[in-house]
């Protein structure tokens, strides 16, 4: 037969389109001619395939080859069709069974001597693959990662005389099997001394998925505090782990598949550019908040980020979706990452300091604190104020703070009571899901009525302080807001205050 049908699956975003790689061997001068819109990548796949044929042992068709990868008008890109296509030509030629294909799907980079080579986006297709009920080849080196996938066959081969094997019947290919699951504790709170304030505020951030930023000098203790919060977030559900694998398994960066449910904890330099925090290039690749999808994303020393970076962060912080448009193409990845940012009070660090030694004026303190815009601030819900510790609460005697094990077990349950009430955390309430569960009583509302208005605060910022005050008495066990939990709410836009005083 001169005609043969290969499956196979492309990359875009996060998905994973199904390729169809058909394969027609026709008469005249050899040749072979690959069509359906292949990148660079995909039209050297001519070369390595002809090389691994052979070194396998298979005669290479001296016949005119033309290859579809269908639909034509997505773009493939990668060696991840070096195998099917290799397989098609072999089936075209009546070496392999064409018959035997159909249950299959394929993915491998192949080496000259017909050795396969690992490729990303593994987990994406094996996923997809198993929606559509079929079988998957892979090499040995993705064969953790695409086991997975739940319910699906997975097989790994080391060379393509072995898939070419198992085709034909004469050998089995060995199954795939994921590792066993391994969660490293992370840092603890315990490590945290004092600041019981700002250990409060990341405990209420957990629980609610609220974004937090840490206001202090330097070395009072704000990126300690931020990469402790990992550790107090409730363990993610597969849907949520596989979701945050399958991002890491299409940044190139690679997939360690025995911590695929541990949440993502992201500190990118401050020098980072925007398309570094939300992905770009020719070919769309996620950035820093696509990477924190379900987890942590760090900026430290906020005020010092490029402006036109920080702003390409709005959007996202709203939506939990970033689309990226290039004229090619068009990309979606998933950014549902919770922002903790840190930064000085002033250009010295060391405004409000008990020692006096900041000598930077009101105006040159209110130009550092303008490079972050008020809509970006807007977006997070608490402001903390992080004070230098006083040496008596360093020394190694000084007592322990509390440990995450035990906030953990706090955030899990006040986490568990919002998913029965709202079916999600309170920081990503609707409008009118917020209205029904943050209803306050009429002394509490006028409260709230008057702090807006010394404030100055948007609407968007009222529903934020509902958000946490809701947090907070879940926090409590109380299946209403009170008056004490609303006003430590308000207590939390510290740097509201200061925007008003500023304008006043």
């Amino acid at each position: 037969m001169s005609l043969a049908l290969v499956h196979g699956r492309a990359r875009a975003g996060v998905h994973a389109p199904e390729v169809r790689i058909e394969v027609y061997l026709a008469g005249g001068l050899p040749r072979m001619n690959i069509v359906g819109l292949p990148e660079a990548a995909v039209r050297e796949s001519r070369d390595r395939v002809r090389a691994a044929i052979r070194c396998a042992q298979f005669e290479f068709p001296q016949r005119a080859i033309t290859i579809n990868l269908a639909p034509a008008d997505l773009p493939k890109d990668g060696g991840r069709f070096d195998l099917p296509i290799a397989l098609g030509i072999l089936a075209a030629s009546g070496q392999v069974p064409v018959q035997a294909l159909a249950q299959w799907e394929f993915l491998g980079e192949l080496a000259l001597t017909g050795e396969l080579r690992a490729v990303d986006g593994v987990l994406p297709a094996a996923l997809a693959a198993a929606r559509a009920g079929r079988r998957l080849v892979v090499p040995v080196a993705n064969g953790s990662e695409a086991a997975l996938a739940n319910g699906l066959d997975v097989r790994t081969a080391r060379t393509l005389l072995e898939v070419c094997a198992m085709l034909g019947g004469s050998r089995e290919l060995p199954a795939a099997v994921a590792p066993p699951v391994a969660i490293s504790p992370g840092p603890d709170m315990r490590d945290v001394r004092g600041q019981l304030r700002a250990r409060r505020a990341l405990e209420i951030a957990a629980a609610g998925g609220h974004h937090l930023l840490l206001v202090g000098p330097p070395g009072c203790g704000k990126t300690l505090l931020a990469s402790r919060l990992p550790g107090l977030l409730p363990e993610a559900d597969e849907a949520q782990a596989l979701e945050t694998a399958a991002i890491t398994s299409i940044s190139g960066r690679g997939l360690d598949p025995a911590r695929w449910r541990e949440r993502p904890y992201r500190a990118p330099h401050h020098t980072a550019s925007a398309v570094a925090l939300v992905g770009g290039g020719g070919e769309p690749r996620p950035g820093e908040i696509s990477l924190a999808h379900n987890g942590v994303l760090f900026l430290d020393e906020l005020p010092e980020w490029d402006r036109r970076a920080l702003e390409v962060l709005r959007e996202p912080l709203e939506s939990g979706v970033v689309t990226i448009s290039r004229a090619a193409r068009q990309s979606e990845f998933p950014a549902r990452f919770q922002l903790v940012a840190a930064m000085n009070p002033c250009p010295c660090g060391w405004a409000g300091d008990v020692s006096g030694r900041c000598r930077c004026s009101p105006d040159v303190i209110n130009r550092y604190r303008g490079r972050i815009s008020g809509p970006l601030l807007d977006r997070i819900d608490l402001h903390v104020d992080v004070p230098r510790l006083p040496p008596a609460q360093l020394r190694p005697d000084a007592p322990e703070g509390e440990c995450s094990a035990d906030i953990r077990a706090r955030v899990e349950a006040a986490h568990a009571s919002q998913l029965r009430r709202a079916g999600q955390p309170n920081a990503r309430l609707g409008q009118a899901a917020t209205m029904a569960a943050c209803r306050l009583s009429d002394a509490d509302q006028q409260l709230l009525e008057r702090a807006i208005d010394a404030l100055q605060l948007s609407a968007r910022a009222m529903h934020r302080i509902l958000r946490v005050a809701r947090t907070i008495a879940d926090l409590a066990g109380s299946e209403a807001i009170a008056t004490a939990h609303l006003t430590e709410a308000l207590g939390y836009r510290g740097m509201d205050a200061r925007q008003s005083v500023r304008a006043a």
